[in-house]
């Protein structure tokens, strides 16, 4: 049986009908606080952009499985889904396209005054190998970036020995196993706004 053709551009996450799980990877001394008090430290600087992702294995594929330096701590953080899709709502692509934005100058005017960006990265498999179909980033910053630490966020896991496990469990070549063990990932239901979908450069 042929497998079902994915859009090339979704969003897949675990979600409720409240929240949205997106994950991030910082070193100890942000990761673990922020697990211990349920909120970021404020050592986690509010006024810089932060990159959240909803797909878990992209976010092994950026953290090197938890491996690389400053991204050893994953952390599985609940936001409302209400500051999510306004995050979306108010998006613009983080490039240039020709066909979708009038010109770079518009682009840049829309760029400067959006507080969220939208990225779109190849989805990766169990082995981090890309697949033909895309995974969100979204980019927060200004007023996104602090809604997010400060309002949106319902709940901080650190997911660090999942990761480890899953891992584990690929290395031995045992990926139905590891398949077993990954968060449960559904296409994302999108609000009325249109979600920029141009391929990512």
């Amino acid at each position: 049986m042929t497998a079902p053709t994915r859009p090339s551009h979704e969003i897949r996450a675990q979600y409720t009908d409240t929240t949205i799980t997106v994950y991030q990877a910082y070193a100890p001394f942000i990761g673990l606080p922020a697990v211990r008090d349920g909120r970021f430290p404020d050592v986690w600087k509010r006024d810089r952009m932060t990159w959240i992702k909803p797909s878990f294995l992209w976010m092994m594929y950026r953290c090197g499985w938890a491996s690389k330096e400053g991204q050893e701590t994953v952390l599985a953080v609940e936001i409302t889904r209400e500051g999510f899709d306004w995050a979306l709502a108010h998006s613009e692509l983080s490039h240039y396209v020709r066909g979708v934005h009038p010109d770079r100058t518009t682009w840049q005017q829309r760029l400067r005054r959006s507080p969220a960006r939208v990225q779109w990265d190849p989805e990766r498999d169990l082995r981090l190998e890309r697949l033909p179909y895309r995974s969100l980033q979204l980019g927060l910053s200004g007023e996104a970036s602090r809604c997010y630490a400060d309002e949106w966020t319902v709940s901080i896991r650190d997911v660090t020995p999942l990761a480890r496990r899953i891992h584990a469990q690929v290395k031995a070549g045992r990926l139905d196993d590891a398949a077993g063990l990954l968060p449960q990932e559904a296409p994302y239901p999108l609000g009325e706004a249109p979600l920029p979908t141009a391929t990512s450069v």
